[in-house]
């Protein structure tokens, strides 16, 4: 080994200058860190001519078309099985890391089949080609064949290690990720445990596996809705990387992700960006530009200003985020699905339901191609599409849309899986919209039970049940009931978002809307005009807007206001004539308010214009 330094300390020269003092300390020939780190790097390094070493870097360093046009040469070249096995191995590796998860499956199967013919079932050499072809089912979303090969894989490793070997950590925790992505939580904390009581006898106590370790266990909790239990494992894994690791290294920048999507989860926005921003500094040092972890970044950055209700800034972060995933990607892998999904949101939050469209469909098609049918993705995309449909008052086209996904999710997750709470809100939803209120209850309950399991009580998964259960009551004239979840759904909402967010003015709407049904007028302007000084200064859907001010005209036209009331009316009128389909149900709800008014003032053939435009409506 050439001379080595240890990092001492580091030192900004003053404050002016971008340069650095960096103290060093030379580290002695018999120091048994540098004799691991010695022998580790031959081992990764050991075998095979250089073509065969060329490879795994151009792996690493993300050149996955050049790994591939060298090992299929190799392959042509390739005289023995044990050859074959290795170049088809790799080639797996390239399509996994390319998104192309049935090729990369194909060519692990061939490198496994190969080794079946020459070696014992309990041979060594297998585990590690069982766990690519799990990790490559785990993507695809096949959790049952994923946990399939991680068993096989553990199997062996029980038979040929000792019980605290690191390798069977490892082990451990491929299964708790399953697990873990299937939903099954308690099961998921069951194995990570196990490996990290592995990781404790086996490892010094600043060992990086252990920063791994903790951060599984924080991702459970996570998951969980135990944002306090998340923060204080994703915690412990950061103070063991800054020990372990330079300031720089990109593993500093996962930890820095982690914390932030904790405090994300927690709506506390501010502190969100805070750490999302120090991950993308770190990110823009070590990486190159076009870097698909870059793209994330910048995504994740997108996702809170999505959440703070700042959507042309979301869009110019996610449209950054696409336009690396283009140039670092290939067309049908499923991060650029993802891409087009976060695209698509905004657009729905901005009440742009065409875009929307257009990007959630370019989402399902890539989805379609790259994963397997009951991937949970897939269901995300069918919903997001029914989602849409619901908005612009196509019902009948988003409840086929929400079964579908609620079919897939259904088949691939738990029974109490969280997923399956926000399916049955929007089956829920839909069919309040269709003015079957039995079938809304029932579908919104189980969503309630489903949330009751698996949240605190204060999560904001809570807040859109307690707002369509509250709908629902209004519709069936159950007013105490209505107001009873508004204002439920309202402390959740003042507690977890901030102060003007779009979604406290829906509420405030809505419980302003059940005081004037209650005929408390004072009490009904004053929710309404909450809800109008959030709306008309922040970016949000304008239907929403449009609501509020219809809702503000009925209470003035109860008020025998018919001046004012005319004025609400039609300014939500120019707003949802814009927005919305012609035959859309809620501008009949605009015509036949606007009758009632015309009717009270006399003016009967006004009246009778916007009676027969509520009446074509209601006909189509």
């Amino acid at each position: 080994m050439h001379t080595v330094f240890r990092i001492g300390e580091v030192r900004k020269i003053d404050k002016k200058s971008p340069l650095y003092e960096v103290e060093l300390k030379l580290t002695s020939d018999d120091d048994q860190q540098l004799r691991q780190l010695t022998n580790r790097i031959r081992e990764e390094s050991s075998g095979g001519t250089g073509w065969y070493r060329l490879g795994p870097l151009l792996l690493k360093t993300g050149q996955f078309d050049k790994a591939e046009e060298l090992y299929t040469a190799l392959l042509e070249q390739a005289s023995n099985d044990s050859d074959k096995a290795h170049i088809y191995n790799q080639l797996g590796w390239v399509k996994q890391d390319q998104g192309q998860y049935k090729e990369a499956v194909s060519f692990y199967e061939m490198s496994l089949k190969i080794k079946r013919k020459t070696l014992p079932e309990d041979h060594p050499s297998l585990p590690p080609t069982y766990n690519n072809i799990a990790l490559v089912y785990n993507n695809m979303g096949d959790y049952s064949t994923a946990l399939e090969f991680y068993e096989k894989s553990h199997q062996i490793l029980e038979k040929v290690l000792s019980p605290n070997h690191p390798d069977l950590a490892i082990s451990y925790g491929n299964i708790g990720q399953v697990y873990n992505n299937m939903g099954d939580y308690s099961k998921a904390l069951e194995f990570y445990e196990k490996s990290h009581k592995i990781y404790e006898k086996a490892l010094p106590p600043n060992h990086p596996d252990w920063a791994i370790s903790y951060n599984s266990i924080g991702q459970v909790y996570n998951n969980m809705g135990d944002y306090s239990k998340a923060l204080e494992f994703y915690e412990k894994a950061h103070k063991i990387k800054k020990i372990a690791l330079p300031p720089n290294h990109p593993d500093l920048a996962i930890s820095y992700n982690n914390i932030g999507q904790v405090y994300n989860n927690m709506s506390d926005y501010s502190k969100t960006l805070e750490f999302y921003e120090k991950s993308h500094k770190l990110l823009e040092k070590a990486l190159p530009p076009n870097h698909p972890d870059l793209a994330t970044s910048y995504n994740n950055i997108g996702h809170v200003y999505n959440n703070m209700g700042d959507y042309s800034k979301a869009l110019e972060f996610y449209e950054r985020s696409h336009k690396i995933y283009e140039k670092a990607l290939p067309p049908n892998h499923p991060r650029l699905a993802s891409s087009y999904s976060s695209i698509g949101g905004v657009y729905n939050d901005m009440g742009d339901y065409s875009k929307a469209l257009e990007f959630y469909e370019k989402s399902l098609q890539i989805r379609k191609k790259a994963l397997a049918p009951n991937h949970p993705d897939l269901a995300s995309s069918y919903n997001n599409i029914g989602l849409v449909y619901n908005k612009i008052g196509d019902y009948l086209k988003a409840v086929q849309f929400y079964e579908k996904s609620h079919q897939i999710k259904e088949k691939a997750l738990p029974p109490n899986h969280p997923s399956l709470g926000i399916s049955y809100n929007n089956i829920g939803s839909v069919y309040h919209d269709l003015g079957n209120y039995a079938a809304a209850l029932r579908a919104l309950q189980s969503a309630f039970q489903i949330q009751q399991q698996a949240f605190q009580v204060s999560n904001p998964a809570f807040a859109s049940t307690y707002s369509w259960l509250g709908r629902v009551y209004r519709s069936l004239k159950d007013y105490s009931k209505a107001l009873d979840n508004f204002e439920k759904c309202l402390a959740i909402v003042r507690k977890t978002l901030p102060s003007r967010h779009p979604n406290q003015a829906i509420t405030y709407s809505n419980i302003g809307d059940v005081h004037r049904l209650m005929d408390n007028y004072e009490k009904a302007l004053v929710f309404h005009q909450k809800a109008l000084n959030i709306q008309e200064n922040v970016q949000c859907d304008p239907t929403n807007c449009a609501t509020t001010y219809i809702n503000l005209g009925e209470t003035y036209r109860e008020m025998k206001d018919y001046s004012t009331a005319l004025t609400y009316f039609e300014k939500g009128l120019e707003i949802r004539e814009k927005k919305l389909s012609k035959n859309h149900p809620d501008l009949a709800v605009v015509y036949h308010n606007m009758a009632k008014l015309y009717l009270a003032t006399r003016k009967y053939s006004m009246a009778m214009k916007n009676i027969q435009q509520a009446v074509e409506i209601a006909q189509e």
